[in-house]
């Protein structure tokens, strides 16, 4: 304990040195917990449309790149309903919009049929729910209707020449679910020329447990050879959006991490050269090399330490700033999980190690005598 109150008085000894340190460092760790949580927080958005829905497994065809790139008939639908092992069945496809009048890009209108039990908790706030038979009549989350300034019975361009009427704006419990459009299957295999095609289904096991929801994939599975049958949290995980946002996220961060990381070593090297009497003086009382080697150490891992806590801090509030804006708010969960806060604290204290312990050995191996020379 000693050790480290005498380490923190070395630290605050060069307090513009040391903030801007801990500031570089900060950097890299904000860009590790907004742009990293940011890719997993959207990951389990997603998930989470299906899974608290109940729903066990998705159905797509196998071997694509792009699960949006899947095509499957849709009478796949009714040979799934029709086994002992399924209780409830939706198809779904999906595609991707723009409005540029309104500078918004890559809305997600999402296609299914009105009696879809993926939309039957969704909250009416305004308007009513999709029926059967309607057509050109679409749904607004009510984060994409106040970006619109749409309400019920207003006129919607979703695409070139394709004039929707607005029918009802929902809430869903999902922060994504809110900024997307919804429209009758139908009507979007009509738009993407895809009729009689779906790219997912979703799928409730008659019960919950592990054998049975197993035993459906297996049977499913067995239906044809080019099906890919996955629980949601493996289908979500396997999507290559989702992998390239998590992989760039990383990109991003490694780059500032590493601005962070000569930032450590330059301040370690200059603590180290400033300190070379005083350092030879401790060896020359009895000091031990190891005991010089934690002081650096130490020091080193104090000052990550105080970045990964500002960085935190300034990765969370980036983060929450986005999700208030009206474009970025329907991509942004802000929902940043403890997992990637420890990350965040791990890469700097690891940063803090690696910048620290070239400058710690050096302290080390010098000899007294010749630090004592040291002007």
């Amino acid at each position: 304990m000693r050790l480290v109150q005498f380490t923190a008085k070395n630290v605050f000894r060069r307090p513009m040195r040391s903030a801007l340190t801990v500031a570089g460092v900060a950097g890299g760790v904000a860009a590790v917990v907004a742009l990293v949580g940011i890719a997993g927080s959207f990951e389990r958005a997603l998930t989470a449309v299906f899974e608290r829905r109940g729903v066990d497994l998705l159905v797509s065809s196998a071997g694509g790149l792009q699960k949006t790139s899947s095509v499957l008939d849709e009478s796949l639908c009714g040979q799934i309903a029709a086994l002992p092992l399924a209780r409830d069945v939706s198809p779904g496809l999906v595609d991707v919009y723009s409005f540029a009048e309104h500078d918004l890009f890559g809305v997600v209108a999402r296609g299914v049929p009105p009696e879809s039990f993926l939309i039957r908790d969704l909250e009416v706030l305004s308007g009513r729910r999709l029926a059967e038979g309607d057509v050109r009549c679409v749904m607004l989350g009510k984060t994409l209707a106040a970006n619109l300034g749409k309400q019920p019975g207003d006129k919607l361009d979703v695409a070139a020449r394709e004039e929707f009427e607005v029918v009802g704006v929902y809430e869903s419990f999902s922060p994504l679910e809110n900024g997307w459009l919804i429209m009758p299957l139908a009507e979007l295999q009509r738009m993407m020329d895809r009729q009689g095609k779906v790219m997912v289904i979703s799928v409730v096991a008659r019960q919950p447990d592990e054998e049975t929801i197993l035993a459906l994939r297996d049977e499913i599975a067995a239906m044809a050879s080019n099906l890919e049958v996955l629980p949601a949290r493996s289908f979500v995980g396997s999507m290559v959006e989702i992998r390239l946002a998590r992989a760039m996220a990383w990109m991003t961060s490694a780059l500032a991490l590493f601005v962070g990381a000569i930032s450590m070593l330059n301040t370690m090297l200059a603590a180290v050269h400033e300190r070379t009497r005083e350092l030879a003086v401790l060896r020359a009382v009895g000091w031990r090399k190891t005991s010089v080697l934690r002081l650096v150490l130490i020091e080193a891992v104090l000052l990550a330490l105080g970045s990964a806590a500002l960085g935190t801090l300034l990765g969370l509030g980036a983060v929450h700033l986005l999700s208030l804006f009206p474009t970025a708010g329907r991509l942004v969960v802000g929902d940043i999980g403890w997992d990637v806060i420890a990350q965040g604290f791990a890469v700097a204290v690891v940063l803090g190690v690696l910048g620290g312990l070239y400058p710690a050995c050096r302290a080390a191996r010098q000899v007294p005598t010749e630090g004592l020379r040291h002007d």
